[in-house]
């Protein structure tokens, strides 16, 4: 056994942990079960909650199994008597002020403060006093807020302070008082902002454009890739009444770990404006029209046996979307080459093609997306990869505070959220 890794019991299991790991992370990998709200595997270790207090032999008092290292030989119970009175007793003193709008809450049905509640919580509370209102704040067009629903988790906080390298959200006030806000009045837009609606286990923070558009029993999940950056996102997009409702980040740690940009979330509206093109057309006398599909097929057949008949097959080319899937792109060449054409593109914006014998077919990094977050420099030519890759920005910037130096050359200064 390595020197790194030491021996623990829990609820009377033997496990393996490294030093320096907190309880909760090996509970975790274990399949254990441990309450928390505050924690959150990307996020420093704030232990503010106390939702996951667990007994530990020889302790004088429950303790958070989030910020309690483990140690040789450490025996630690999360089922028993005084582990879940103490959680029993946290999960009252977070229900003080929270309002009873479940029926009415976006987060219903999917909301972590429900399901702990009734995995851990009393069946009643001793609580008669008032309960404190909190006044919403406008912080833009994409997040709602109901911020009396707030249980001060500062998972949002750090989110903007330690991820996105840009604190928009923060914190005021000591106790009950303390308010989740801007400090300054102004919105809540950066390119990842709506990450903080996943991370509150609360309705606090909601998506604004689907609110109350659905409930969450009411939708179907189904796995995507964003077609927006080429980073490849992982997406679920939930689907209800047969429209797209929302899209939220599916985790993968190669790619995009947990979070997603705000592009990824929010462009499914794009699907429903009134100037997007939702049936084929073609074109009657020098004017589009509206055609039934079969009428669409047979002209575009036509057009193609009449070019081959006059020109040859190498007279007709394809240019394929750079954002198509790779099942579209691949029945698009098999297309031409049935045909007897190789001329077959996706380069769409390119103007200079002087040096395509030599350019690779799909440039590429030559590294994987993970891997930028260890490099030891970097060059960024004519990029604002803040804007426009944020998940790759996100590596870079983990590259940036491990004391890599990243360079940049542009025609304009843009802001960084890498600077150490």
């Amino acid at each position: 056994m390595s020197d790194d890794v030491i021996n623990i019991t829990v609820d009377g299991r033997k496990l393996e942990a490294r030093k320096g790991q907190m309880l909760i992370e090996v509970t975790d990998e274990a399949g254990i079960t441990i309450p928390r709200f505050c924690y959150h595997k990307k996020l420093t270790v704030a232990a503010n909650c106390r939702m996951c207090l667990i007994e530990v032999e020889k302790a004088p008092k429950p303790m958070p199994a989030c910020a309690t290292p483990v140690a040789p030989d450490m025996v630690v119970h999360t089922k028993s008597e005084l582990a879940k009175g103490a959680q029993a007793g946290t999960m009252e003193f977070l229900l003080i002020n929270h309002p009873l709008d479940c029926p009415i809450c976006d987060q219903g049905g999917e909301c972590e403060l429900q399901d702990v509640a009734m995995g851990y919580g009393n069946s009643s509370s001793e609580y008669i006093e008032t309960k404190r209102v909190v006044m919403d704040k406008n912080i833009g067009p994409l997040i709602s807020t109901e911020l009396t629903r707030c249980i001060h988790c500062t998972r949002c906080v750090r989110f903007g302070e330690e991820i996105a390298g840009i604190r928009e959200l923060g914190a005021t006030g000591r106790g009950e008082n303390m308010r989740i806000g801007t400090y300054i009045a102004k919105s809540v837009d950066s390119e990842l902002s709506g990450n903080v609606i996943d991370l509150c286990p609360v309705g606090a923070l909601t998506a604004k454009p689907s609110r109350f558009s659905a409930r969450s029993w009411e939708l179907t999940q189904h796995a995507s890739v964003s077609p927006h950056d080429s980073v490849g996102s992982n997406l679920f997009l939930h689907v209800g009444n047969q429209s797209v409702t929302r899209a939220v980040p599916r985790e993968n740690e190669n790619v995009n770990e947990t979070w997603i940009s705000d592009r990824d979330r929010f462009s499914y509206e794009g699907l429903y404006s009134d100037d997007r093109v939702t049936e084929p057309m073609v074109r009657v006398d020098g004017e589009l029209k509206a055609v039934d599909w079969q009428t669409a097929l047979t002209a575009a057949a036509e057009a193609l046996k009449s070019g081959i008949e006059k020109d040859g097959a190498r007279s007709i080319a394809a240019l394929g979307s750079a954002t198509a899937t790779l099942e579209e792109q691949f029945l698009l060449q098999k297309l031409m080459r049935g045909l007897g054409s190789d001329n077959v593109d996706h380069r769409l914006t390119q103007v200079d093609y002087s040096d395509q014998n030599r350019a690779p077919v799909m440039p590429w990094l030559g590294c994987s997306l993970e891997s930028l977050e260890s490099v030891n420099a970097g060059l960024l030519i004519g990029s604002n990869v803040r804007k426009e890759q944020p998940l790759a920005g996100l590596r870079l910037r983990k590259a940036a505070l491990k004391g890599a130096e990243i360079s940049l050359v542009n025609p304009r200064v843009y802001e960084m959220n890498c600077a150490r």
